[in-house]
């Protein structure tokens, strides 16, 4: 797989950019794992035989701090079960939605130096990812309209 769906492409962040910042988002990710975890030969952990999800472990914990000094926060978590609607073959290791009270804070996570630093064992760990911007809605209208 050439193109693994780790970090965004410029023209995808520059879409997110334009978006109103000043308004709470949500982040849906689905996050599927490399089987082991591929750190740069530099790395302190390249060779230690960590998993993918091991290695996100590491993530979660360098780059956790900054998240919620930023004011994000998981409103949902959830492990996949089954593919009802999509290919068979897809499948996500981490399911979650994570919640930040504008956009600029997620653009000041994603610049932070600690987060930055972090960021390396997301990119050891992911095998192929999705992160997708949502605005928040609500439950209160019946059905699925």
């Amino acid at each position: 797989m050439t193109d693994r769906h780790v970090d965004p492409e410029r023209a995808q962040f520059d879409a997110f950019k334009a978006l109103p910042r000043d308004t709470p988002i949500h982040m849906l990710n689905l996050v599927r794992f490399r089987a082991e975890a591929a750190y740069p030969a530099e790395h302190p952990l390249a060779g230690k035989g960590l998993s993918g999800a091991e290695a996100y472990a590491h993530y979660g914990r360098d780059s956790g701090p900054v998240f919620e000094r930023l004011g994000g926060r998981v409103v949902w978590r959830g492990t996949m079960e089954a593919m009802v609607i999509g290919p068979a073959d897809e499948r996500w290791d981490a399911v979650f939605v994570a919640q930040y009270p504008d956009s600029g804070a997620f653009m000041a996570m994603v610049t932070d130096p600690v987060y930055r630093e972090a960021v390396v064992h997301r990119q050891a760990a992911v095998e192929t990812s999705r992160l997708i911007r949502c605005a928040p809605g609500t439950a209160e209208t019946k059905g699925f309209a």
